[in-house]
């Protein structure tokens, strides 16, 4: 299978998404469209993810519309699609759902809450690293995955290929570093959850969480 990946900054990788398409053995395709311009194919994708980044689905960026025409065109046909953050609210947008600013500022660790059974094994509570400030609506017929505390709508999934998660599990421990350093000043502003970089950093990945990513992954990409 060949994943291709739409990363939207340098601080935010696919981490261990990486490390599961290894283990099925698929072939992983970057594309950096914020600075390229280029968008893989429909016809070369048999995976998207769609990762985060410091941009929004409401700016008026020619790029960002063009990803939103090929989830449109993937969705048509059922192609497993996994977005984080940024992604999940594409993916959101793409369904005509409304992206606006969250009521908190979430960036750091906090803890979400299962809300459905859906995808077996998944522990009520997790921990995932919040890095937002916009939310996303639910979309027309998906089931609600998750809840934070500050934010309600925290993932979705629509039909049985389609996730969407406004938080990120898939980052490693080296992604964390770098998502920090590089983007520092970020967690400091008006940030309800009150962790600052050095807190972010201490906290380190919690060891459940590529599991769940692999999890997840393993869902969506089932017949």
């Amino acid at each position: 299978m060949r994943i291709n990946i739409l990363q939207h900054t340098p601080n935010e990788g696919p981490g261990s998404i990486t490390n599961w398409a290894a283990l099925h053995g698929h072939d992983v395709y970057i594309y950096h469209p914020y600075q390229f311009g280029h968008l893989p194919t429909l016809e070369t994708t048999d995976m998207l993810i769609i990762l985060g980044g410091p941009m929004s689905p409401n700016d008026d960026l020619a790029w960002i519309k063009a990803e939103r025409v090929l989830i449109k065109q993937l969705l048509s046909l059922d192609v497993p699609i996994f977005g984080a953050c940024y992604g999940a609210q594409q993916i959101a947008k793409t369904l005509g759902c409304s992206v606006t600013k969250a009521p908190y500022k979430e960036v750091g660790w906090a803890p979400v809450y299962r809300q459905s059974d859906v995808i077996k094994g998944l522990p009520a509570v997790l921990h995932p690293l919040h890095w937002h400030e916009e939310m996303a609506e639910l979309p027309a017929g998906a089931i609600q995955l998750f809840k934070s505390d500050l934010v309600d709508q925290q993932g979705f999934l629509l039909g049985k290929h389609v996730l969407g998660l406004q938080f990120h599990f898939e980052p490693l421990l080296t992604n964390l570093r770098e998502m920090v350093i590089n983007d520092q000043s970020y967690p400091a502003d008006n940030n309800a959850l009150k962790q600052n970089a050095d807190d972010i950093l201490a906290h380190g990945i919690p060891a459940e969480n590529e599991a769940v990513m692999f999890t997840l992954l393993d869902y969506i990409t089932r017949d």
